[in-house]
């Protein structure tokens, strides 16, 4: 009978190390899901008329460092609201690409690209739609981010993806309200760029 309870214990503590070790494996696995990926390099570009996009772009930077680099017309946008509503509801019409003043040096460097536009028309900016064709963005995660005074997100996202050839687009990107930046640091923790 001694042997049995023996022989009884032995099985226990061989399941229940077995067990033991299962859980340390899949709690090992929980953490290196929940751990920041190396996104490499990272660049934050954007377009901002209002101001408002800069300030995003400013606290994604806070949050996870990188570069900044604000896209800019050669030819400035008036400052009057009117204006620019009519023109860029005929640049979007037109398909048009406005020149930019600047460009990124070596974007080669980079393996992740923020890319941050305001939502004229229902999408991005042209001159963030020029930014995105003179650069090589293939093979490079590319994560938008979008302000908006009430339209949302609208197409914004699915037309920057369109003209992203080649590169992994973040289908959960940021849309935010004017300039409100709360909840972004949640939002690159769900994304993957955050502890």
């Amino acid at each position: 009978m001694s042997r049995l309870l023996i022989l009884a214990l032995a099985v226990i503590a061989v399941f229940a190390g077995f067990s033991a070790h299962q859980k340390a494996l899949a709690q090992t696995a929980e953490a290196a899901e929940a751990a920041p990926k190396n996104n490499g390099k990272i660049l934050i570009a954007y377009y901002s008329w209002s101001g408002h996009t800069k300030k995003v772009a400013e606290a994604i930077q806070e949050e996870i460092g990188g570069d900044l680099f604000e896209i800019q017309p050669e030819t400035p946008y008036s400052d009057d609201y009117k204006t620019v509503v009519d023109q860029a509801k005929k640049e979007i019409s037109d398909g048009y690409r406005p020149a930019l003043k600047n460009n990124i040096e070596n974007i080669a460097q980079y393996d992740t690209v923020f890319i941050g536009s305001p939502n004229w028309w229902g999408t991005i900016a042209p001159v963030v739609s020029t930014f995105i064709e003179q650069n090589d963005l293939s093979g490079k995660t590319v994560v938008p981010f979008i302000t908006h005074g009430s339209g949302g997100e609208q197409n914004t996202i699915t037309d920057l993806e369109k003209q992203c050839k080649g590169c992994l687009v973040q289908k959960n990107g940021w849309v935010g309200l004017s300039s409100r930046t709360w909840g972004i640091s949640g939002w690159l923790k769900d994304i993957g760029f955050k502890k």
